[in-house]
Parts: structure tokens; sequence; C-alpha cells
């Protein structure tokens, strides 16, 4: 039997492929179109000389792809992870959103259930990978987010993950296709493309360049390690019930100004700047974007009692591995800035948004 991982080449993707060989022999195979995002280099490492991985570029919206792949290796899980998901770039140009988040999922599991319809195992299940932002915003003295709480998405973004987690419900509602969904707080980590918080900031520091922050910098984030949330997405895949929700969470709340914070903090102290000053000279506050959510936070005690799952990483020490895998992989860092960024980051955060 086989998993295929779609979106295998993105950030939570990668780190799923690497994270799931480190326990598991069974073959993956990876489902990617390789977007500017995503980077056959995230997994370089391996092959089928060393690994049982095959990669096919791809897209999810191709269902004819998708069946032919389902069939031919006799898949038994689909886990999804293909998507836009950059919410600046869903501000500016939403189509491509619903494009990929929308109409992809809706085929991608329109194949999923040709294929389960025509016998496939029947331990088959389809998990598909969402994120907190389809909630949209809490105020500072609400509690987390539940899985029963309703869908108030406030970004193009979020209302594009929003309409597949519906599609995904609806599959099996209606036709029983065994889709799991779960919903993941802010993920941080190895392999991030450097236009997200932290990446971003490790990256303009290195290159002594401002560090934009939206608005006061007040918005709080529920920050969660990568590989704790691949250690949920196993569990979740080995013994999640079919038809539920599940939220992951890092139970590490913290404002984004803070976050800053503690990055500069810890590169004043690994390598300095030349001049002696803090990093944290460094930044300035620009124009908040539209529709700027001003918390996220997921309650994460169904995962937790149901299935035993526990996040391993403070913000404390997933911050520190992270800050020291962009330290260490300053070829990687560069490699991933090719093409438009600079433009796109100029455009984005340079001085005629400075407030």
């Amino acid at each position: 039997m086989t998993i295929l991982v779609t979106g295998g080449a993105g950030f939570i993707g990668s780190n799923f492929i690497i994270e799931w060989f480190k326990l598991n022999d069974e073959p993956v195979i990876n489902l990617d179109s390789l977007t500017y995002a995503a980077g056959g280099e995230n997994l370089s490492g391996l092959g089928i000389d060393k690994y049982p991985y095959t990669f096919v570029k791809g897209t999810i919206a191709d269902s004819n792809l998708v069946l032919k792949l389902l069939k031919h290796h006799k898949v038994r899980a689909v886990i999804n992870f293909a998507a836009e998901s950059h919410v600046d770039r869903s501000i500016n140009d939403p189509e491509i959103f619903l494009q990929t988040n929308v109409l992809g999922t809706y085929r991608l599991l329109s194949a999923a259930l040709d294929y389960w319809k025509e016998g496939a195992s029947k331990d088959f299940v389809f998990l598909h990978i969402s994120t907190d932002e389809v909630y949209g915003d809490l105020d500072a003295v609400s509690d987390p987010f539940t899985e029963s709480n309703a869908f108030r998405p406030n970004s193009p973004y979020a209302a594009s993950k929003a309409s597949s987690d519906h599609i995904a419900r609806a599959f099996y509602q209606t036709y029983g296709l065994p889709v799991i969904t779960s919903n993941c707080s802010n993920n941080y980590g190895p392999y991030q493309f450097p236009e997200k918080l932290i990446p971003l900031i490790i990256n303009n520091a290195l290159e002594d360049k401002q560090i934009t922050v939206y608005g006061d910098g007040n918005q709080i984030r529920d920050w969660l390690y990568v590989t704790d949330h691949c250690s949920a997405l196993m569990n979740i895949l080995e013994a999640g019930t079919a038809g539920q929700t599940y939220n992951v969470g890092g139970n590490n709340e913290v404002k984004n100004i803070d976050v800053v914070r503690a990055i500069c903090s810890e590169l004043d102290n690994i390598i300095g700047r030349p001049d002696k000053k803090s990093y944290f000279e460094l930044v300035c506050h620009i124009k908040d974007r539209p529709g700027h959510d001003r918390r996220y936070a997921v309650d994460s005690s169904k995962l937790q009692q149901e299935l035993g799952w526990l996040p391993v990483e403070t913000f404390s020490t997933g911050l520190s591995k992270t800050i020291k895998w962009y330290l260490d992989n300053a070829d990687w860092l560069k490699e991933s800035k090719k093409g438009n960024y600079d433009q796109w980051i100029e455009k984005q955060y340079g001085n005629s948004n400075l407030k």
C-alpha cells in the first residue's frame, strides 16, 4: 500500500514526508505543481535508491492524473496539503486561491471518490489539511476556537479554505467518502518560504534590511512547530474518525511584535551586527493589511483526549531550532528567493507602505 501526499514539495508537506520516512517504510507518492513557494530541493535527499519515494509534477485539479495515480499505486490514504496559503497574496489576487483551494480540492475529492467506489482499501482515508483562519477573528478574552465554532473567514485565503472544508465535509455526508479534516494554527520551522513572518524576519535581519511589522504588531497567533503538526497528522491518519474535524494548535499564543523581538534577540546573541546594535533597531511599522485578524487560537483538547497527541516544542525551543536551521541552510534560503521574490517584497512591504 501507498500514501499520496499532495503539495508535498511545500513547507508543511515536505516536512511531513521527511518525518514519515523516519517512522515508516510505506511508499509515498508526492504530487506537486511546484509553484513559487515549493521546490524539489526541499526533498533533495530523498530518492528511490534510499526511500520508496516518487515525485510526480502535476496539479490536484487534474482529476484524470490523480485517479491514475490512485489506481496504479493502490493508494490507501490521500493527505492533501496542496493549497495557496499566503494571505497577502490572496488580497492582491484572490482568483488563484479559488482555483486551487476550492476547485482543485473539489476535483481531488472527486477523483478520490471514484477510486473509493471502485473498491479502494476498506481503510482508505482522505485527510484534508486546513487552517484555523476559517474560524475568523478572536478578541483578547475569548476562549480558543473549538471544532464546533462557526466559520467566519475574513480574507480571500481563509474563505477559500473554509469553502474547501465545506466541500470535504459534504463528500463525507453525501457520498460516505471517509474524509477527515484538520485545522492547524500558524506553523513555523525548516523549509518555510521567506514571505511568511518568521523566515521573513530572519532573512531581513541577516541581510540588514528593514524588518517590517503590520500595524501595531499586537496581533496574536498560536505558533505550532511544524514537526509537532506532522506528528498530529500521523496520529489522525492512524486513528482519526472519518467525518470528524480535529484542531491542531501549539499552545503558544504570542504577539507578532514579540515574535520579532525574540528572533532579533537570539540573532543578537548568536551572530550580532557589525555595529553592535540590536537587530530590533531594523524594525519599522507599515500600514496594516486590510481585514487583518487580531487573534487566532485553537483548542486542541479533542485531538489530545481522543488520540493522545501533545506538542513537544515550546515556542522558545521551536524558534531556536528554526533560527539555527536557516543559519545552517543559507544556500536553501538564497535559492528559494529566485524569481520575483525581491519585487514582491518591495511592493508589499516597501517604503511606500510606511505608516
